[in-house]
């Protein structure tokens, strides 16, 4: 009988302390084996009960150096308040790019004064260095008087002419044109054909250049601004501006081929190798892609025209960071400020 009574107690303290069900944990029901277990958790309880209440003078005692800090906060507010924020900053936030330009172009500098070379540059006339020559030939005038000192300083309300016409400052304009193809990279062309001006005539008012040259059959990324100093920056070699150009060829090329473009080719011209070169699609060997950032005239097919291979289609479609993404061929579009940032930083 007593070893059926203990087999029962057994069996009901299993039952007792079984797992309870999922996501139903309750542990007041919890029963305890022993008495000892009872103590623990009621020193438990009651150190809980002391960190509560320690806790919560201590919340006091926050809260009492919060309410000591209430001073600083208003003498921050009220040393703002007297200085005010700069109103420079304000009106770069606050304005468009183009408003800024426009403000830019009726303010000038703050001492009201700039080189002169660098006042015909910003009338897009020609670049810092030619308005140089130019000055020292005697060709520009400032409020009547010839200067040919080069390093002279005018104010933006001096009239300057160049050759008798009267220059007047500009805002810089950036924009990209998908090229099309027979269309000439040229301001105006003696034998009549079209030009790439044709197509951005109606972009803005101000007079903007094509930045290098693109052949008359090859389509792709063109830029265009009244910049100078950025157009000679992108064009000169110095500054290895990377290109990227979809070539297509009348027959496929061999890896090897390839491969000795990307070591290097002696042109007439002198020694010219690739950047990087693949083939633009696997199963079309008649595709490559070249990266180059030399800026000889017809550089591209003339190197495959040494191989042996004639370019039946070549698209720029990478130049300095800019693409033609989602600009359809002929369309142009202006520059974001973050774009016209990359093209000057790097």
């Amino acid at each position: 009988m007593q070893v059926q009574n203990i087999d029962h107690t057994v069996k009901m303290e299993e039952k007792t302390y079984g797992k309870p069900k999922k996501g139903k944990t309750n542990y007041r029901s919890k029963k305890y084996k022993s008495e000892e277990s009872k103590s623990d958790f009621k020193n438990d309880s009651e150190g809980n009960a002391d960190r509560k209440k320690d806790f919560s003078e201590k919340g006091k005692r926050f809260s009492n150096k919060s309410d000591q800090k209430k001073p600083f906060k208003a003498r921050n507010k009220k040393r703002f308040d007297e200085k005010g924020p700069d109103k420079e900053t304000l009106r770069k936030k606050h304005y468009s790019k183009k408003k800024q330009l426009e403000h830019a172009k009726m303010m000038g500098p703050k001492d009201g004064i700039l080189r002169l070379n660098k006042y015909i540059s910003n009338t897009g006339e020609c670049s810092r260095r030619e308005a140089d020559v130019r000055i020292a030939d005697g060709r520009v005038t400032v409020n009547g008087e010839i200067v040919t000192e080069v390093g002279t300083k005018v104010n933006l309300k001096d009239k300057v002419c160049m050759d008798g016409v009267l220059l007047q400052p500009e805002a810089k304009v950036y924009l990209v044109l998908n090229k099309p193809k027979d269309f000439v990279t040229t301001l105006d062309d003696p034998m009549g054909r079209r030009t790439v001006i044709d197509l951005i005539k109606n972009a803005c008012s101000e007079r903007v250049y094509p930045v290098g040259r693109l052949d008359r059959m090859t389509t792709g990324v063109l830029l265009f601004t009244n910049d100078g100093d950025l157009t000679k920056r992108l064009t000169h070699p110095s500054y290895n501006k990377k290109k990227i150009y979809h070539v297509f060829l009348d027959r496929e090329i061999s890896q090897e081929e390839l491969d000795k473009v990307d070591k290097g080719l002696e042109l007439e011209d002198g020694f010219i190798k690739s950047d990087a070169i693949s083939f633009a699609d696997a199963n079309d060997k008649k595709q490559v892609g070249i990266e180059i950032h030399s800026g000889r005239n017809r550089i591209v097919r003339r190197i495959f025209e040494h191989l042996g291979y004639t370019v039946e289609k070549l698209d720029r479609v990478f130049f300095a960071g800019i693409t033609k993404k989602n600009i359809p061929r002929g369309k142009w579009r202006f520059l974001s400020e973050e774009e016209v940032r990359m093209l000057k930083l790097f």
